[in-house]
Formats: structure tokens, sequence, C-alpha cells
């Protein structure tokens, strides 16, 4: 059986006329950049998340860029993340002026490893980046008890985790502000580019309204220097549709990734992912690790086995990263991970007659001579 990495055809045909009614309603309206539709989306967001605010913008990365900004990181700043995430994150840092500086992350949530924090804060240090990566919360009580200690700002990478959950509550409300992005293929997502911040700071949220727009207060008066981050009329109408459905998919998804678990149980050769015992994970991301990870993803894709890597350079060894000056074996956890990840198809609509093919086909390929 053929298995898709993501069937967003499967996903989007139960509620296609829903979706088609709500493009058609910004069409008729005119209400494409900014207005009514993202601001009825703002509200839902923020009371789905937790937070009294959300603030609608362009994209994930817009969210974490904009985020640092508007906490005043700049020139000369630096801002501790990890290396073991999207290209993004750190990318906000660089733009909003920062230098990021990097921590490891734990051998088995994949996430900040909050002791590596006291040995890469500075005088220069602003702010922390912890990631919630695929799906998976950071370990937050020690990483906002050391925030508090040094005066940090902590701006939540939650682009990954719609709906994950620390010691009950939502990701994105733990920190200043928290920060999402809605790509197509995410638990959330919307039909191209959007993304959003959450925060429980009015003065927070009325900076980032005003950056996101251009620095205006009211139309053609600029208080500051702001830039286009605007979210899509079109956009936030899609999100609204989607969002009732997103509890139903971060269910099944994690029913799945029970399935997956149980199958792998008895292969001593793969390491199946952790849920943290603080945490309910969304697996947006269902990622396992195998020593022979190039011939094991062969061998799947040889029997209709669609999977990814996420992601094989850690930022750190990233050409564009050379500058900051970090070599092999800076971070070996996050190195050694890089070298060993396989993301197996997921999805809500999987079945359980695909999940048990993939099952299957990893277990003849673990059992293979093709892996020796």
């Amino acid at each position: 059986m053929s298995v898709p990495f993501l069937n967003l055809k499967a996903h989007h045909a139960p509620i296609r006329a829903e979706l088609d009614r709500a493009i058609k309603d910004v069409i008729d309206s005119n209400a494409f950049a900014g207005g009514p539709f993202v601001e009825k989306f703002e509200e839902k967001f923020a009371a789905y998340c937790g937070c009294q605010y959300a603030v609608g913008v362009g994209s994930g990365t817009e969210a974490l860029w904009l985020g640092l900004v508007a906490r005043g990181i700049g020139e000369g700043d630096e801002v501790i993340t990890v290396p073991s995430t999207f290209m993004a994150t750190a990318e906000a840092i660089t733009y909003s002026g920062a230098r990021p500086v990097f921590v490891d992350v734990d051998e088995r949530t994949y996430t900040m490893d909050p002791a590596g924090l006291e040995g890469a804060v500075s005088s220069r240090t602003k702010a922390i980046i912890p990631v919630h990566l695929f799906g998976q919360p950071a370990d937050m009580d020690p990483i906002l008890a050391f925030a508090r200690e040094h005066g940090l700002a902590v701006i939540e990478d939650a682009c990954q985790a719609h709906g994950a959950e620390y010691k009950r509550r939502k990701v994105g409300s733990l920190g200043d502000a928290g920060c999402f992005s809605f790509y197509p293929g995410k638990n959330l997502g919307a039909f191209g580019e959007a993304g959003a911040i959450v925060t429980n700071s009015f003065e927070l949220q009325e900076k980032l309204r005003i950056l996101r727009d251009h620095g205006q207060v009211r139309k053609y008066h600029h208080t500051m220097v702001g830039w286009n981050c605007r979210m899509d009329g079109i956009q936030a109408a899609i999100l609204t549709v989607k969002l009732p459905y997103l509890e139903r998919g971060n269910l099944l998804r994690r029913a799945h990734a029970m399935q997956y678990n149980k199958a792998f149980a008895g292969l001593e050769e793969i390491i199946t992912p952790l849920e943290a015992s603080y945490a309910r994970h969304v697996y947006h991301v269902y990622a396992i690790r195998a020593q022979e990870r190039d011939q094991l993803m062969w061998v799947l894709k040889e029997k209709g086995i669609e999977c990814g890597v996420h992601y094989p350079v850690p930022v750190h060894l990233q050409k564009a990263y050379a500058s900051l000056g970090y070599g092999k074996g800076a971070f070996p956890v996050s190195e050694r991970i890089a070298k060993e990840f396989v993301s197996l198809p997921m999805f809500p609509e999987l079945t359980e007659a695909q999940i048990e093919s993939v099952a299957l086909c990893l277990e003849e390929a673990v059992a293979s001579s093709e892996l020796v």
C-alpha cells in the first residue's frame, strides 16, 4: 500500500463547502488585507490559546521577528535558542539585529535543555526563544525561572505546536508572547502563508499591531518604522473555518502516534518519539530515529511509503551561520539526532490500514539485509 506523507486533499474535502463560502464572503466584502475577517480569527484564536490577544501576521517567520522587535530586541543584543529547529527561528533573531546564541536540546524531548542556559547567557542577552519542536512543548518552568532571574523576555516558537499543552496550559500562553505559523501543512494550516502572535500584554499587542502595518496608528500617521506584515483576509476566513476542527485533528494525530509506538515497540533499532511527562504532544511531525537512516528511507520509499527528514543540518552548521564560529561537535545532541531523524506519514486522515502498512514496511526494512 502506498502511503503519502501528507494528504491535504483528504483534510479539506469534508469541509470544502464551508471553505468555499468563507472565500466567497471575503470576495464579496473586498476585505482582503487585514479587516473584519482577521479580527474575527484573532479573537477566536486568542481564546483557543488561553490568551487575551492574538495579532495576525503574514507568516510564522514574521511572527517571530515582530515578537522580538516589539520587545525592543535589536543591534548588539543576543537571543538564546536551539540549533535543532527550522531556520526561521534563527533568521528572525538575525533580522531583528541581534545575534543567535545556541544551547543544545534534550536527548529525548528534542527541545531546549534548560541546563545549557547558564553557559549561554551574557550581559548582551535579552531574550530566550524555546522551540516546541514537532508539537512537543519545551520544559518551560525552568526556562521561565531562568528568564525571570536574568530579566529576559521569553518568546515561544510554537510554529509546530498548535494546541500542545505544558502542564495543562496551551503553548504560546506561557512566555511574553507565542508565535505560530499557519503554513498549509501545519496542524492548523491556511491556504498559503499566515501567522499569529498571542500574548496577554496589552502594551505588546498594541505595539505589534502598529509594527505590522507600516508603523501606522491610523492611515498615513506613522509613530514608528514598521513593515507590511498584515494577514490576508482570505487566510483569516479559512483559518476561522478550520479552527473548530483543530482539536479533533490533534486527537487523531495522538491516536496515530500511539498506534505507531505500539507497532514499533519491539524494534530495538528504532527510537520512537517520547511524550514528556509535563506535555500534551500534538505530533505535527512523527519523527523516529534510526542509525541507518538513509538506507531505511530508501527501503521505505521503494515500498511506496513517503517519508522525510526534519532537519538534516542543524542551524549552527548551516553555511549561512558560519560567521558565528560554531563547529562540528559544538552541540552533540542536535548533531546526532539530525543524522538519525526519519519523519513518517502523519496527518489526521491517516487510516489504521495505512499505519499498519507503514509499520509492516518499516519492520521488514529493519529486518532485511538491505540495512546491514
